[in-house]
């Protein structure tokens, strides 16, 4: 008892009765059993919930990959959807090799690993990585090309991933530079051969019915002289929470100049909440690999 006391191991309830204070730390626990209802299955107020419609939760992928592997294992996920696996094998001190066939899930994962391990230092294979490689995406398929593209300018496709009428909006971006409610910036991606001034006309419609402050215009081909007239003649929104700047309401990027880092959107105050989850920050990272197979 003495002993006890002075390591401040005993409390006293209400009648004066000793009690021995007990840690969760120093008890063994009872082993998982083949049921596990222990785990309480994602909600929409949950942090981790992703837009992604077979997200499982981290706990439930920490556990199976706990039980069935050392760390410096590897783990491979060949669906990997939203990058649940992954991250866990990353916390876990595991390697890992992640597949999807999607351009979105893999602009998901890759936010969701830079997020949680700030340090993370991991290759993405079968994604477009030069003008060539774009062509070729946007050839084989346009709804996958639609979706890297707007990963691009780290946009939330418009409507998740489905494929049908865009109502001339392929993304959305939310910013936020004074206390009402967010902003929205709306983002047009053309793979196409050959792009003309209709097209940013129809944007600055789709800005006017969307009500939405800045449009961005993302082109495989280079624009026209007249494109780049009718873009400017779109004027510009007006920040005054960011000193006043001036940012154009209608903006034309290459898919080429966003590879090479030479041309990027012009605004401030992106809200990620409204668009993508952030992940909570993780204390460990290695090394892991994303592929992207280059045939659908």
């Amino acid at each position: 008892m003495i002993r006890l006391e002075s390591e401040n191991r005993i409390f006293y309830t209400r009648n004066g009765f000793p009690r021995i204070k007990r840690y969760l730390d120093e008890a063994k626990g009872m082993p998982a059993q083949d049921v596990w209802n222990d785990l309480e299955a994602l909600r929409s107020w949950h942090h981790e919930r992703m837009p992604y419609p077979t997200q499982k939760p981290l706990a439930l992928l920490e556990r199976i990959i706990a039980a069935s592997s050392n760390e410096g294992d590897v783990v491979l996920d060949p669906f990997c959807g939203c990058g649940t696996a992954v991250h866990a094998a990353e916390k876990l001190k595991r390697g890992w090799i992640g597949i999807d066939i999607t351009h979105l899930a893999i602009s998901l994962i890759e936010k969701r690993l830079k997020d949680a391990f700030p340090n993370i230092a991991f290759q993405v294979h079968g994604t477009p990585k030069d003008l060539e490689g774009a062509h070729d995406l946007a050839k084989r398929s346009k709804y996958q090309f639609q979706w890297w593209a707007c990963s691009l300018v780290d946009a939330q496709p418009y409507q998740g991933k489905k494929k049908g009428a865009d109502s001339g909006i392929d993304g959305l971006i939310f910013f936020q530079d004074d206390n009402k409610p967010a902003k929205k910036i709306v983002v047009s991606v053309k793979g196409g051969e050959h792009v003309g001034v209709s097209m940013i006309r129809e944007l600055r419609g789709v800005l006017e019915r969307e009500k939405a402050e800045i449009g961005l215009f993302v082109t495989l081909a280079p624009p026209t002289r007249p494109m780049i007239t009718e873009a400017a003649a779109a004027g510009f929104y007006r920040s005054k929470h960011f000193r006043n700047e001036d940012w154009p309401r209608v903006q034309i990027l290459t898919v080429e100049g966003l590879l090479a880092r030479t041309e990027r959107p012009i605004f401030k105050g992106v809200d990620d909440s409204l668009a993508f989850k952030q992940a909570r920050r993780e204390t460990t990272a290695h090394r892991g690999y994303v592929e992207m197979p280059l045939e659908e």
